[in-house]
């Protein structure tokens, strides 16, 4: 029986098509929307996770993420270098800057300082040049993305080529020489990032009394990182956050303070009625124009529960092959865009969510064909 309810479903390769196209768009805009969220989400931090080696991050209490720069006085940093528990304290600048190019156009670009004597902080993909190229006078790294293209140089009209090692920028009338090129994991605010050191990034932003933007702190092992936070917070005025609670912060401040959220959600809501859609009213389209056939193999003999079983089998292939064209599909766009302008990031879990969608659109298609199959009078088959 098993084998005629398969050969219906193929045999009507019209409606066939259709339900594993509906299944496929519900599918595919399920798993590659909430992908893109989350690809895009995930970069509100990647600041954050790629200076990986501090336990902790110390900065004004009215900072929001982390690419907002709001000062502290560099006194502050001794005191937690004081704090009991802290092993290692240092300091880190970040803020976004206006950069004159060798073709005389401004561009804002993304600084960071790292501490001059231990680097931390430091991009651990260097393409072009070496980490000690640092220690250079007025040098400074550029994520090669950027050079490539946001910060490509006018060299005539229409022409244009890649910042390239060796040219000069200048940063509120300093110098800037370009020594070698990093890669960054892209960030929220996609402004090209620039990596300097600590005092060589003081030196491009304007003077005041209040310099530093974050302190990152290392705790020694074994310690509680909350109560190193509660410490350094009650000995400074500051605010500490341990590494992952800064990622929620980022986090949480992008998510309440932007339309992003909705906007997927109503993107994915559309995919998931679209393709329930198009699969059921088809699939029910389907049962419809065989119900002779469910008749006829009634008036057999065959009991109810074997019909309804030969249409869960349709509905469930139907689904199979749609669910796997779809997140193929997604798949290879993520492959195709992951690293661009356009977020992607697909975890295991969004596989497990576009799944439940789509059985949810094959249960709804399956009750409404299994309602019309055991509803079928026997007597149709006869009567012409």
């Amino acid at each position: 029986m098993y084998y005629i309810a398969l050969k219906m479903l193929f045999g009507d390769r019209g409606k066939y098509i259709a339900m594993v196209v509906g299944v496929s768009f519900a599918a595919l805009i399920m798993t590659q929307q909430p992908a893109i969220l989350v690809g895009l989400l995930s970069r509100t931090y990647s600041f954050i996770q790629d200076v990986s080696l501090p336990d902790i991050w110390v900065m004004d209490p009215g900072v929001q993420y982390v690419e907002e720069h709001k000062p502290v006085r560099d006194v502050e940093l001794n005191k937690i270098r004081g704090v009991s528990g802290v092993a290692w304290a240092t300091p880190l600048y970040k803020s976004l800057m206006s950069a004159k190019m060798p073709d005389g156009l401004s561009k804002t670009i993304d600084m960071t300082g790292l501490d001059d004597s231990t680097l931390v902080g430091a991009p651990f993909r260097i393409l072009k040049g070496k980490l000690s190229d640092f220690k250079r006078a007025d040098a400074i790294f550029v994520d090669f993305e950027a050079a490539q293209n946001r910060l490509r140089i006018n060299v005539s009209p229409g022409v244009t080529r890649p910042l390239e090692v060796g040219d000069t920028l200048e940063i509120n009338d300093k110098r800037a020489v370009v020594v070698g090129f990093i890669k960054a994991t892209r960030n929220f605010v996609l402004q090209p990032q620039v990596y300097t050191t600590y005092s060589q990034a003081l030196s491009y932003s304007a003077p005041g009394r209040r310099q530093l933007t974050y302190v990152l702190v290392k705790a020694k092992e074994g310690q509680n990182l909350r109560h190193i936070c509660q410490k350094i917070e009650a000995k400074t005025g500051l605010k500490a956050y341990s590494a992952d609670d800064f990622k929620d912060v980022n986090l949480g401040y992008w998510m309440k303070n932007t339309g992003i959220p909705i906007n997927f959600g109503i993107s994915v809501l559309l995919g998931f009625i679209v393709g329930a859609a198009i699969a059921g009213q088809t699939f029910f389209s389907f049962v419809q124009e065989n119900v002779k056939h469910y008749a006829a193999l009634k008036a057999m003999g065959l009991r109810s529960l074997l019909l309804a079983k030969m249409v869960i089998l349709q509905a469930l292939v139907v689904g199979f092959i749609g669910y796997g064209i779809g997140v193929g599909l997604a798949t290879l766009f993520g492959l195709k865009f992951h690293d661009s302008v356009l977020a992607f990031r697909m975890p295991p879990i969004l596989l497990l969510y576009s799944g439940g969608g789509v059985m949810v659109i094959i249960a709804i298609a399956a009750m409404a064909g299994i309602r019309r199959v055991i509803n079928v009078d026997p007597a149709v088959v006869f009567r012409g």
